[in-house]
């Protein structure tokens, strides 16, 4: 038994011309801002970077400081101390996310 090959006139993807897409974006301005903010970015670092050096600079802090030498109590507080961080940075996106919410709300009244 044999199958049939099924023959289209439609053009598939590789046999396409393009041109007359590209001559129409070509008219269109090109957006060349960035996809994400430069403060998102700051603000990531900064939690990256209190994330690193937050619970290993409270361990080795009260390491000798508060705790004379129990290692256990330490790791549990620079673990305390990651988790507040993470959550800190949780809070901030959701607040961020809030703000631009409420932007686009109040810039849609404004149009209306």
């Amino acid at each position: 038994m044999t199958s049939r090959r099924v023959i289209s006139k439609e053009k598939n993807i590789l046999e396409k011309d393009d041109r007359t897409e590209l001559t129409s974006r070509a008219s269109e301005k090109s957006n060349i801002a960035p996809a994400v903010p430069a403060a998102v970015i700051y603000k990531l670092l900064g939690f990256t970077a209190a994330m690193v050096g937050g619970p290993i600079g409270t361990y080795y802090l009260t390491l000798q400081t508060i705790f004379r030498g129990s290692s256990t109590l330490a790791g549990a507080t620079a673990a305390i101390m990651a988790n507040v961080i993470l959550v800190a940075y949780i809070v901030v996106a959701m607040k961020e996310d809030q703000s631009e919410r409420l932007a686009a709300e109040e810039k849609a009244r404004k149009g209306e």
